[in-house]
């Protein structure tokens, strides 16, 4: 598969994405692939460990192919997205669980379906250009890919603040929240990925590793532990709106471009993993949504709106976040009966 390079060289196995024209984005195959070879390598004792990198400087990996969703979810078909969605799920769960050490290397942006398959990773690298981001709230959807364990773990109420409003990571940041383990400059990747090649030894990343940059959301969380206390994005909104200073003014502006509904329920979801605090159990809740995205959600006009036209001019399901009631949360998160996921 062109798309993606898959080997072994050494005492390593090598997955790097191929698509650097279209920023790595992750296909449903590429999917399939990094799959079947981690299930082929789990019991091959000659892999003593797995890197996974991308070709080019600007994405590891700006997230999944969502082209085919739209393009089926459009028409009415919805059953394409889903089977995606769980195969994905499937996928970023064994990555999580994943009994030998898996080496990530996110340059540039690395957002959404990019953060499944990198950030669930044992050991994962930053560099000085690294972008980090679960934006998925701009397009009708939530964090999902079991990102919002990651949210659910982040200091405070950091990953309330992510989930909802999509913010960017630089590397200080990304490994602040729990999205990274380790800055080294790019310069170095191909020394280091060669030394892990020859030795198969991951104790060689904590000898290369540097300080990490400095961390700005942490001058920050005091503000957003304040200001997303809150249990709905109502209270939220309300903390917010009670303060005329830069951050809160700010994060109102990014809140109001996001989907209402998927803004809302990030919240939610992000509280109800944080009480379960297990992979499956982010997996599950975001399915809830995920499920029903594209036929009672915002997936479709966003994708529209951002991707397609870019027109930026969604026209979300609830005319502002005022309008989105606990109910409507909800309804998006019930149980799904015989179509819950099964990983």
């Amino acid at each position: 598969m062109t798309d993606i390079h898959i080997r072994k060289v050494g005492k390593c196995g090598r997955i790097t994405l191929n698509r650097p024209k279209a920023l790595n984005a992750l296909t449903y195959d590429m999917c399939l692939a990094i799959e079947g070879t981690l299930d082929a390598w789990r019991d091959d004792d000659s892999v003593k460990l797995v890197v996974i990198d991308a070709v080019g400087d600007k994405a590891f990996c700006a997230g999944g192919d969502i082209q085919a969703m739209y393009d089926t979810a459009s028409k009415g078909d919805f059953d394409y997205g889903r089977k995606f969605w769980r195969d994905e799920y499937r996928l970023n769960a064994k990555i999580f669980d994943y009994p030998k050490p898996f080496v990530a290397f996110m340059q540039g942006f690395t957002m959404g379906g990019g953060v499944g398959i990198s950030c669930h990773g044992s050991h994962r690298i930053v560099c000085e250009n690294s972008k980090i981001a679960m934006p998925e709230t701009g397009i009708g959807l939530i964090p999902d890919v079991g990102g919002s364990l990651l949210l659910a773990r982040a200091p405070g109420r950091l990953g309330e603040y992510l989930g909802s409003t999509g913010g960017r990571m630089d590397a200080g940041n990304a490994i602040y929240a729990g999205f990274a383990d380790y800055f080294i400059p790019r310069e170095a990747w191909d020394s280091v990925i060669e030394a892990l090649e020859e030795t198969g030894d991951w104790t060689i990343i904590d000898y290369t590793a540097q300080i990490e940059p400095e961390a700005g959301f942490e001058a920050l969380q005091t503000e957003i532990n304040a200001h997303f206390a809150g249990e709905t994005m109502g209270d939220v909104l309300r903390s917010l709106r009670q303060d005329a200073g830069e951050f809160a003014q700010k994060t109102l502006k990014s809140l109001g471009q996001k989907s209402p509904l998927s803004a809302a329920c990030s919240i939610e979801i992000t509280h109800r993993v944080r009480g379960r605090d297990t992979i499956i159990a982010a997996l599950e809740e975001e399915f809830k949504f995920t499920f029903r995205a594209a036929e009672q959600g915002d997936f479709v006009e966003g994708i529209r709106a951002l991707i397609i036209d870019k027109d930026n001019q969604p026209k979300w399901r609830h005319a502002d976040l005022d309008m989105v009631h606990e109910i409507d949360v909800t309804k998006m998160l019930m149980p799904l009966g015989a179509d819950m996921l099964k990983l």
